[in-house]
């Protein structure tokens, strides 16, 4: 997990082994029409949408809070910032699942240089090995863990999940209007929990709760 010395950014560091139990997370983000019938089921009002946005992209411009409502609402969870990694890195140990080169995160993922300006329908580039889509890029997702720079150098060794509090929640995936180089699978970004974005939804994980969460 993280990035080796004289890659990426100083909170990917010091690059450490994690062990995980087994988890399951969702094969897409969670998409305009799937957060529309959570809202109709619990009476919540559906936040601000870009005009652009259509069912089938992924939600955005929701809160942590929402996003965790979501989830238990599901029989889920938002995934911890070790489960999200593991999820986007399939078996590689490369700044993308699929190698080092940003030439061909198109391939895989929406980002500045071909989103023209939005987020997409999910699911439409090439999944990673793990079969899951838009890792890399499309919107920023929530993560369950609170944001430490430092976290890292302590984190433990069996399913971390975070410090036991914090003022910013973790955001992981890159987003529509990223430069490629900040779409990598150890970049790692923060947001107050209260906010969101036009670049930002989330997806769900199923396994063990994470505790301070």
């Amino acid at each position: 997990m993280g990035s080796p010395e004289g890659d990426g950014q100083p909170d990917e560091r010091p690059r450490h082994l994690v062990c995980l139990d087994a988890f399951a997370i969702d094969r897409c983000e969670v998409t305009v029409a799937q957060y529309r019938g959570f809202c109709a089921a619990t009476r919540r009002s559906m936040p601000r949408l870009p005009l652009w946005s259509r069912d089938d992209h992924p939600i955005v411009n929701v809160a942590w809070s929402d996003a965790q409502a979501y989830c238990a609402w599901a029989g889920k969870m938002l995934p911890t910032e070790a489960q999200w990694e593991r999820a986007a890195r399939g078996a590689a140990e490369t700044r993308f699942h699929f190698g080092d080169s940003e030439s061909l995160l198109g391939e895989h993922a929406w980002f500045k240089g071909n989103s023209d300006g939005q987020t997409h329908p999910v699911g439409w580039k090439r999944p990673n090995p793990f079969g899951l889509f838009d890792m890399h890029g499309n919107v920023w997702e929530w993560i369950a863990d609170w944001y430490d720079p430092d976290y890292y150098a302590r984190s433990p060794a069996r399913n971390p999940t975070g410090p036991a509090a914090g003022s910013y929640r973790v955001m992981r995936g890159g987003s529509w209007n990223l430069q490629d180089i900040l779409c990598r699978a150890a970049a790692r970004n923060r947001l107050r929990p209260d906010l969101g974005g036009l670049n930002l939804g989330f997806r769900c994980a199923a396994g063990a709760a994470p505790e301070g969460s």
